[in-house]
């Protein structure tokens, strides 16, 4: 099944590692996802104090709330990446965790330093969007 989400670029603004807008049609469904946090089954945070391997248990956690929602990376429309820092290299190490995770799919995203997280020795959270098309009946 294909994406309901089209990108929107333009030459008109910097190139960038994703695209500055996404839409799409009418009648889609769109689902809204929590903040996927790197927590492993028992509750517990991932590894704390690694930026990489806590935006990869972000990555897998929220592969499996659009699973349950009967979508998958290539229906998210939207993210935004949250990092708590104020090292512009912590959130490249967790952006660059993202964007693989994403490959071609270069969803428009929003990457961004805050002071604190929800959950303790928290580092990251992945905010998400996605819309996936009405099925028929």
């Amino acid at each position: 099944m294909s994406s309901a989400v089209q990108f929107i670029r333009s030459t008109d603004l910097a190139a960038a590692p994703y695209a500055y807008a996404a839409t799409a049609p009418a009648g889609s469904r769109l689902i809204f996802l929590a903040g996927a946090c790197p927590l492993e089954d028992d509750g517990s945070t991932t590894a704390p104090g690694d930026y990489a391997a806590q935006a990869a248990r972000c990555v897998q956690t929220l592969r499996a709330a659009l699973r349950a929602s009967g979508a998958e990376l290539t229906d998210v429309i939207s993210t935004r990446v949250l990092v708590a820092s104020c090292s512009q290299s912590d959130l490249v190490t967790a952006w660059d965790v993202v964007h693989e995770a994403f490959g071609d799919h270069d969803v428009p995203s929003t990457l961004m330093g805050v002071t604190v997280l929800g959950y303790d020795d928290q580092l990251v959270e992945i905010e998400a969007i996605a819309a996936v098309a009405e099925q028929t009946r």
